[in-house]
């Protein structure tokens, strides 16, 4: 069985553009779902370029138009979608896409997120090039089928304040720190308007809720990547913090 043919929208995006590069060193024929704009972007162009030359499929169309959506799910077996926080209710036109193609049998919905605040509740950081990794290792992987897949690497795992304190540790100072209430950051959200807002809705789902850590993961509906895949090498906290120490 050959490997499955994958379209990837989003694919000028960071993480869009790492997951694109993952299939097709994967050897996964790859398609990316490409705005006709994009194409007069300098740095867009440059990407889509790379891509093209390294073996990607270009197709023109956008999520908001449903007709493009439909004819290129017609040429794949998988989609992601990896379109920034903001677009999240834009994903929408996927779903009903993937509705009339009949052919989709994987989707993945992607989106990454900014971190800016500080507590004490613990959530996950995975380096999007990782993400892009595990996320192709589970294109054609049976024991994902229907199930979510979570990603806790270990060395990964910090509060925002174990965080800074790591930071500090390699610098050898100490940083001042502001810190934001539980109700601060809900009025905050409450006043910036949507889209605008998601970044921080992320925020307070993760290290204030504790969305990403607060349960065990269920082996009926989810499986942890990182134990599916022990062999796929990660970047942990510490060592990104080293690379960031090594530009200054």
């Amino acid at each position: 069985m050959g490997k499955s043919r994958v379209l990837i929208i989003g694919a000028t995006g960071n993480l869009g553009h790492q997951l694109a590069k993952a299939s097709l060193q994967s050897s996964h024929p790859t398609f990316a779902l490409v705005r006709d704009s994009a194409f007069s972007h300098p740095h867009k162009r440059q990407i889509l370029q790379t891509l093209s030359d390294a073996g990607a499929t270009l197709l023109e169309g956008s999520i908001e138009d449903e007709s493009s959506l439909v004819e290129a799910m017609k040429q794949v077996d998988v989609v992601i979608c990896a379109v920034s926080s903001k677009q999240v209710l834009d994903q929408k036109p996927v779903i009903k896409a993937i509705k009339r193609a009949g052919c989709i049998k994987v989707i993945f919905l992607c989106f990454l997120v900014i971190l800016e605040t500080l507590a004490e509740i613990l959530g996950v950081f995975v380096k999007q090039s990782d993400i892009a990794a595990f996320t192709i290792s589970a294109v054609d992987d049976p024991r994902t089928l229907n199930k979510v897949v979570y990603l806790r690497p270990p060395g990964n795992v910090y509060s925002m304040n174990e965080l800074v304190e790591l930071w500090e540790s390699k610098i050898g100072k100490k940083l001042e720190k502001v810190y934001v209430t539980e109700e601060e950051l809900l009025k905050k959200i409450k006043e910036t308007p949507f889209p605008d807002n998601m970044d921080m809705v992320f925020i307070y789902s993760a290290f204030v809720k504790g969305d990403q850590t607060y349960f065990d993961i269920e082996a009926s509906g989810g499986v942890d990547g990182t134990q599916l895949y022990p062999h796929q090498k990660y970047t942990t906290i510490s060592e990104y913090l080293d690379t960031l120490l090594e530009e200054k």
